[in-house]
């Protein structure tokens, strides 16, 4: 009698065991369902500039989606280019013509752009006097950051624009994009072409006065974007799809709030600047019209892009729009 319920008992605690290790495993894989994809994303540098991205950051878009984005600055649309290409990060965040560039380089895994964000330039012209004109340029050096870049071609053509002859001004090309702050305080250049936090915060150190938006001359186009090699796109698009997804709920956030809630929203993505001139910053911005719709980058906007480039002889003619523009949605 004795053996028989030890002997119950024992293939009670067996079977007690195994449905304990079988919730274990269960719970593991669950776990390992839920567990965010990992992205390394480069961005061109870090500015209110791409609030919607940050909005997504700090509201959780990203993570409903189960995705974990890594931000890896990297100044430079090239160097955000080639650290896509050579697998360092995943997702590049800067102007699409450095994804053109690599496709007319004929990199076989070239560079397709998935997203928009920015639909015009987000500079402004910092000058050490606080009277200014556009005509003031003229004879002075300024400095635009690297030739060929999207901010120097943003800034040629709202010279254009606005009728000021780019042949009159001293255009300095050779002061690396993340330098361009540092080299003004250091009295280098009459003028100086900045992305905020930047402007706003020589203004507030008394080095300059921020006069002048860009993005109000420069007209629209995809000014900055979310790429990814060809063959991450085509391996992964279910992926982009949903990282897609979060961004418009980020530019819908930024659509529909004051700059006040935008900046409070953000405020993390800053612990430098103050939340009254984060929200200065943002209203500009709003103002200016800065930020698209909706993710979807349309054919005219890329034509915009490349009418600057083949005008200052960066491009020879316009590349297949459908080889380097992919809009992805996630219905």
């Amino acid at each position: 009698m004795k053996k028989g319920i030890i002997g119950i008992g024992i293939v009670f605690g067996i079977a007690l065991i195994g449905l304990i290790a079988f919730i274990l495993f269960r719970n593991d894989i669950k776990t390992e369902s839920l567990k965010p994809t990992k992205l390394k994303l480069a961005e061109v540098t870090h500015s209110p500039f791409y609030a919607p991205l940050y909005v997504a950051i700090e509201n959780g878009y990203f993570k409903e989606q189960e995705i974990d984005v890594e931000l890896v600055l990297t100044p430079g649309a090239d160097k955000v280019a080639t650290s896509v290409i050579s697998g360092d990060t995943q997702i590049g965040f800067a102007g699409p013509e450095s994804a053109i560039y690599v496709y007319e380089g004929q990199e076989e895994d070239y560079l397709i752009t998935f997203a928009g964000l920015t639909k015009r330039d987000g500079q402004f012209i910092v000058s050490r006097n606080k009277d200014f004109q556009l005509e003031d340029l003229y004879g002075k050096e300024v400095l635009v950051g690297r030739l060929g870049g999207m901010p120097a071609l943003n800034f040629l053509n709202a010279l254009k624009n606005a009728g000021i002859d780019k042949a009159k001004i001293n255009l300095n090309y050779s002061v690396e994009f993340a330098a361009l702050s540092g080299s003004f305080i250091g009295n280098t250049g009459d003028f100086v072409n900045l992305f905020e936090p930047n402007a706003t915060l020589i203004e507030k150190e008394g080095l300059g006065y921020v006069v002048e938006s860009i993005g109000k001359y420069s007209g629209e186009m995809p000014y900055t974007a979310f790429y990814a090699k060809k063959s991450f796109l085509e391996n992964n698009k279910e992926l982009l799809e949903k990282f897609n997804t979060a961004i418009n709920k980020g530019l819908q956030f930024t659509e529909e709030n004051s700059p006040k809630t935008i900046a409070q929203t953000i405020i993390k993505q800053f612990p430098d600047t103050k939340l009254n001139d984060l929200e200065t910053i943002i209203n500009r911005y709003k103002e200016n019209d800065t930020w698209l719709k909706d993710t979807h980058i349309s054919e005219e906007m890329v034509k915009n892009l490349e009418d600057i480039m083949i005008q200052n002889n960066l491009l020879e003619g316009y590349v297949p729009y459908n080889d380097l523009f992919h809009n992805l949605t996630n219905e």
